[in-house]
């Protein structure tokens, strides 16, 4: 049986216990919150699971296997640090730390102490990325051209970190997944308008091919809109997914080019077939991840979600924070110190 403790019980922590406590093979043995009032909920809910105050109390527990860090970013360091050290697996809320040298600090401890590091990059096991990732593995799309995305809604306003530090990530992690080739460069404009954070910002990767990938992350916009477009030599693909029928659509539209000779010869033919809307898996996709979790320790198999994985996203934050910094200024991916390098 592997037990597992839970620090932080706040927007979060209530569904990583419930799917945590669903898994057969593994218990939620104990929850820590500083506040009263979400312990008490979590009595509740769960009331064979012990609760504290104290985080120590968790991280040096001998009976805990795992520990799930579902707090502040700014905390997570510390807390995966301290429970690496007393020998727990982590499973960590994204975005993983503050800082690539953080990151790579851990994903050392856990290779040194031989422990598996999951950061909680939970859109991967989502039915719609599953299928796309299906789709561009299988050729469907074929050489890929451009990859679009918008995450935008009004609020929630965090505190500790800009729209690009709180949405980016699930799309970062998600163009991660999907696509084979390491980003090159980076720009990114942002601006704030409620308080010293970015409310909004515009982000622009480049790939060493003429791959391209935008995204547009907003806390203002009047509208909830999750989408991504995937542009692809042979079909182009939509997710929309705040569209509960049809989430993915493949299209059979494009160009051909039929003559290369010269600009004035250049032959564009349009074509324009069919659309179709693959099945799409409903199950929830943080049950699946917390079941791959357990299913890794006990096999020994490396998450797709690992460190390492979190590292990259990181990486990619740390260049839209410095590219911000200097409004759009492009920021080279391949030239960073080596003591982050992975």
């Amino acid at each position: 049986m592997v037990q597992i403790g839970v620090i932080g019980y706040g927007y979060w922590g209530p569904n990583i216990v419930r799917n945590f406590s669903a898994i057969d093979g593994a218990k939620v043995v104990m929850v820590c919150d500083q506040r009263s009032e979400a312990l008490g909920s979590l009595k509740k809910a769960f009331p064979d699971i012990e609760t504290t105050t104290s985080p120590e109390i968790i991280l040096k527990s001998p009976r805990i296997d795992i520990i799930a860090i579902v707090t502040p970013v700014s905390t997570h360091f510390e807390l995966a640090k301290k429970a690496l050290i007393n020998g727990k697996h982590v499973f960590v809320e994204k975005p993983f730390t503050d800082s690539s040298a953080q990151a790579k600090e851990l994903i050392d401890l856990a290779e040194q102490k031989g422990l598996k590091i999951m950061v909680d990059h939970t859109f991967l096991f989502t039915g719609a990325v599953r299928k796309i990732k299906e789709t561009i593995d299988n050729g469907v799309l074929g050489n890929i051209f451009y990859y679009d995305s918008t995450r935008v809604n009004l609020g929630l306003f965090q505190h500790d970190v800009n729209v690009v530090w709180d949405l980016a990530p699930h799309d970062f992690s998600i163009m991660d997944y999907l696509l084979k080739e390491s980003p090159e460069a980076l720009t990114a404009n942002g601006i704030a308008h409620v308080n010293d954070m970015e409310d909004m910002a515009y982000i622009t990767i480049y790939f060493p091919s003429k791959l391209i990938a935008h995204f547009n992350v907003n806390w203002l916009s009047p509208v909830k809109v999750r989408s991504t477009l995937i542009g692809g030599e042979k079909k182009m693909l939509s997710w929309n997914d705040v569209n509960v029928d049809e989430k993915i659509k493949i299209y059979d539209k494009g160009v051909n080019v039929e003559n290369r000779e010269s600009v004035y010869k250049l032959l564009v033919s349009y074509r324009s077939g069919d659309m179709y809307a693959p099945r799409i898996d409903n199950t929830e996709a943080l049950k699946l991840e917390c079941q791959y979790f357990i299913d890794c320790i006990n096999s020994g198999e490396t998450p797709i979600n690992d460190g390492k994985a979190g590292f990259r996203v990181i990486k990619l934050l740390e260049a839209c924070k410095e590219s911000l910094k200097h409004r759009g200024k492009l920021i080279d991916l391949t030239k960073k110190p080596e003591s982050v390098m992975i």
